[in-house]
């Protein structure tokens, strides 16, 4: 599993921030789309990957659980540059709504060929194992598992041939930090769906990696 290089695709630009554009975007889409969603994009290495992927011509999603106005802000900025984004509200531990992302997608800009699984929960600070309460513990396994694994399951059924999944992961696997228990066998645990999925997709084309995010 190697950080992968992002794919460089230059669409034709019209901006899909608003119904109407997203109805323009539908009727001009081709079969092949340049589209991607990333989840937990608000802020932060999301929002990076989001102005990455828009500054190499895709159209993305930008999805968001609660922060709407940052989300708006930095697809409206994407679209104000000649870009293609929309802000999309998802709870990707929602099987429904985690469809809902690829709904947006299909509807504003075509198939999804890109996903980039950032969406994760960190432990307020340090948090020993044997002081983890069940509501937190269940809070980072169902961001950090059950989100990947509901957006995974739906790429294996609408996502094109020749796509790209990336799937953040942690350096703090490797460094067994105590504190962090809880959250490091969540990111192993997406590895290790990241490893076994990329076989079980094999013949499409589809690559699937996993990135390790440094601290």
């Amino acid at each position: 599993m190697n950080a992968m290089r992002l794919p460089i695709i230059r669409p034709k630009q019209h901006c899909a921030f608003n119904k109407a554009n997203q109805m323009e975007a539908h009727m001009t889409m081709h079969t092949s789309s340049n589209a991607a969603i990333v989840t937990g994009a608000a802020r932060g290495i999301g929002a990076a990957i989001v102005r990455r992927l828009a500054g190499d011509g895709l159209a993305v999603i930008v999805n968001y659980a609660s922060s709407a106005g940052k989300a708006e802000a930095l697809a409206a900025d994407i679209c104000a540059q000649g870009g293609r984004a929309l802000a999309v509200k998802a709870d990707v531990t929602v099987p429904e709504q985690a469809a809902d992302l690829f709904s947006a997608c299909e509807g504003a800009f075509g198939t999804v060929r890109v996903l980039v699984n950032n969406a994760g929960l960190m432990q307020p600070g340090m948090v020993p194992l044997a002081q983890t309460d069940d509501t937190l513990f269940d809070r980072i396994v169902s961001t950090n598992i059950k989100g990947v694994f509901n957006m995974l399951r739906l790429a294996a059924a609408r996502m094109q041939e020749g796509g790209r999944i990336i799937n953040l992961s942690t350096s703090v696997n490797r460094l067994a930090l105590p504190g962090y228990a809880i959250y490091a066998a969540t990111k192993s645990a997406v590895e290790t769906m990241t490893g076994i999925f990329s076989k079980e997709l094999r013949g499409r084309d589809i690559t699937v990696n996993a990135v390790a995010v440094s601290y």
